[in-house]
């Protein structure tokens, strides 16, 4: 039988102030978990906080850059005060979306923005809470990745390369981890309706894909929430919660050069439908 670690857990959630980060926040706290919910937008966090407490739930809200050590160092000093003990549970959420532009002409400082919330976020996470984690000999980490880490669709390639650190990052922690009692899982979802593409930097022609692939998706942040909390329950290291990630998940490793050629066809039919839908100019 599982064990049931995701229940009355003591945890934190970065980005927890809307999408998949709000709904890990709230589904914890219907585990029994008291939550410390943190965003760089403070007021976010705290309405996510107020909507726990509101359900007779526990939580803090915290306003925190995940881009910066000095501010995830906070964020556990945070947590300790407010929960009086250490963190159980540690959800790397935050996370930023690029694209619409391909290698060479996508901005560097898009590239450096990307990389410093999607993969240093998820680094500055593991960093100051691990060794938490290790010293009270229990507890687990959930690192929110996507299946942009392994599918390699194009014009995405700086949010693909941080997705694809965080799974490498995860399966090494998960490594180190061994036998300790830590658990890790890393969570790989394709498309979900969230404010990803509202507040990523984005081309219109790439920000009108995300929002019309998002808005198709079966999977709300809420179930991906609970496939994941459950995964980590199981003892899993990977969570697709997708059919669409399982299958990109073994097609890439069956036949990969098939697969990068389908995504490649892929892309330029998708590109030609959309030039062929934009009105004429004039």
């Amino acid at each position: 039988m599982a064990t049931k670690r995701t229940a009355g857990t003591k945890a934190v959630v970065t980005g927890a102030g809307s999408g998949i980060g709000r709904a890990f926040a709230l589904e914890l706290a219907a585990r029994g978990g008291r939550v410390v919910c943190s965003d760089i937008a403070l007021d976010r966090a705290e309405a996510t906080a107020a909507e726990i407490r509101a359900s007779g739930g526990t939580a803090h809200a915290v306003a925190c850059d995940v881009g910066r050590l000095e501010d995830v160092e906070a964020l556990a000093g945070a947590a300790e005060d407010f929960l009086g003990a250490p963190v159980d549970l540690v959800v790397n959420n935050a996370g930023v979306g690029t694209g619409g532009s391909v290698i060479g002409e996508t901005p560097i400082e898009d590239w450096r923005w990307t990389v410093g919330i999607n993969l240093w976020g998820v680094i500055h996470g593991c960093h100051v809470f691990v060794p938490r984690l290790r010293a009270a000999g229990r507890g687990g980490v959930i690192n929110v990745a996507s299946a942009a880490g392994f599918a390699a669709a194009p014009q995405m390639a700086a949010y693909n390369a941080t997705k694809a650190a965080v799974i490498a990052v995860s399966e090494t922690l998960a490594a180190e981890l061994s036998g300790t009692g830590i658990g890790v899982t890393v969570v790989c979802p394709t498309f979900v309706a969230t404010n990803i593409a509202v507040n990523g930097r984005m081309t219109d022609r790439g920000r009108e894909t995300a929002n019309q692939l998002m808005a198709r998706g079966k999977v709300s942040a809420e179930g991906v929430a609970r496939m994941a909390l459950d995964g980590h329950d199981r003892g899993r290291l990977y969570v697709l919660p997708q059919l669409d990630a399982k299958i990109v998940w073994r097609a890439k490793r069956s036949a990969p050069n098939l697969y990068l050629r389908a995504v490649s066809l892929g892309a330029r039919l998708a590109e030609r439908r959309l030039s062929k839908s934009e009105p004429a100019a004039g």
